[in-house]
C-alpha cells in the first residue's frame, strides 16, 4: 500500500502529519520543512529563485524551475495543492502569486504582479465557515512563448496555448487558442499573432 492510500484510509493520521508539516495560522510550511527545501524540489543549476520570494512548497507534491528561470523578488509560490512545474528561460516577475497546479512552458515571461491560481475555495454550503469548505483545483496550462502582461489573474483550469500576449490587467476565465492577442476582463482574443 502507497504512503498516499495509507493517508487516504486513516484521515487522523494524514491530518496529524499536515499540522506537523504546515503551520495551522501561518498557512505555510513549518521552518524545519522551509530547511530541508532543497532536498525535495528540482531547481536546475542555472536558474535562480530571489531571497525575497516566499516559496511555500512541501514535498507532497512537485516543484520543478528549469533552465535560466527565475522567480523575482516578493513573488509567492505554493504548492501545497498541486504540482508546479516552470518550464526552461521562464520568468516569474516581481510580487507574482503562483497556486498550483500550474505547469508553465519555455520561454515565458509573466510580468509584475500576476495571479496564477489553479486553486478555488467551495462556498455553497451556508452552514460551514467558508474558510472550512473544501477546495477544488484545476491545472493552469501555459504554452511556450507566452508574455502576460502585469496584473493579469489566470483563474483554474485555464489553458494558454503557445505564442500567445495576454494584455495587462486582464483576467483569463476561458482557454485562449495559441498565436492569439487577449485582453479584457474577462479576457477575449482581439487578434491573431
Amino acid at each position: 500500500m502507497s504512503i498516499k492510500a495509507y493517508l487516504d484510509k486513516h484521515p487522523g493520521v494524514k491530518s496529524k502529519l499536515h499540522s506537523m508539516m504546515i503551520h495551522p495560522v501561518e498557512c505555510r510550511p513549518r521552518m524545519w520543512l522551509r530547511l530541508l527545501r532543497p532536498f525535495y524540489t528540482h531547481c536546475a543549476w542555472s536558474s535562480c529563485i530571489h531571497y525575497s520570494a516566499r516559496m511555500d512548497v512541501v514535498p507532497f507534491h512537485q516543484f520543478i524551475l528549469g533552465k535560466r528561470s527565475v522567480v523575482e523578488s516578493f513573488s509567492c509560490v505554493n504548492n501545497a495543492v498541486g504540482d508546479v512545474i516552470v518550464g526552461e528561460n521562464t520568468r516569474i516577475g516581481l510580487h507574482n502569486t503562483v497556486i498550483g497546479p500550474v505547469k508553465i512552458g519555455n520561454d515565458v515571461n509573466i510580468a509584475q504582479g500576476v495571479v496564477l491560481s489553479g486553486l478555488n475555495h467551495g462556498f455553497n454550503n451556508t452552514d460551514i465557515k467558508i474558510s472550512e469548505q473544501p477546495v477544488t483545483t484545476s491545472q493552469i496550462e501555459i504554452g511556450n512563448d507566452v508574455w502576460i502582461g502585469a496584473n493579469c489573474v489566470i483563474t483554474a483550469g485555464v489553458h494558454i496555448g503557445n505564442h500567445v500576449v495576454i494584455g495587462a490587467g486582464s483576467v483569463v476565465t476561458k482557454d485562449i487558442p495559441s498565436h492569439s492577442m487577449a485582453l479584457g476582463s474577462p479576457a477575449k482574443v482581439i487578434k491573431q499573432i
